[in-house]
């Protein structure tokens, strides 16, 4: 899977759980937390549904490297890797 298809699902999967917002929209360096105002409930979902499409685990002590677009395809791609 390219880089631009694994962004492609964490866009896709942002817009799932804030469907109010443009997540194609976000600066990909932004904290997804604060720019989307989700909590941690709506981000663990986030994460879910990512691992649910990628088969990629993602353990509790990782969960600062998705806090942006850009550490969520490179965290992503890495594990893909």
């Amino acid at each position: 899977m390219t880089e631009a298809e694994i962004r492609a699902l964490v866009i896709a999967e942002l817009g799932n759980i804030a469907p109010e917002t443009d997540p194609s929209a976000i600066d990909p360096n932004a904290d997804l937390r604060e720019t989307l105002d989700i909590d941690s409930l709506d981000f663990l979902n986030f994460v879910t549904a990512v691992h649910k499409k990628l088969g990629v685990a993602v353990p509790e002590s990782d969960y600062a490297k998705l806090f942006t677009i850009k550490g969520a395809v490179a965290y992503f791609a890495q594990k893909l890797r």
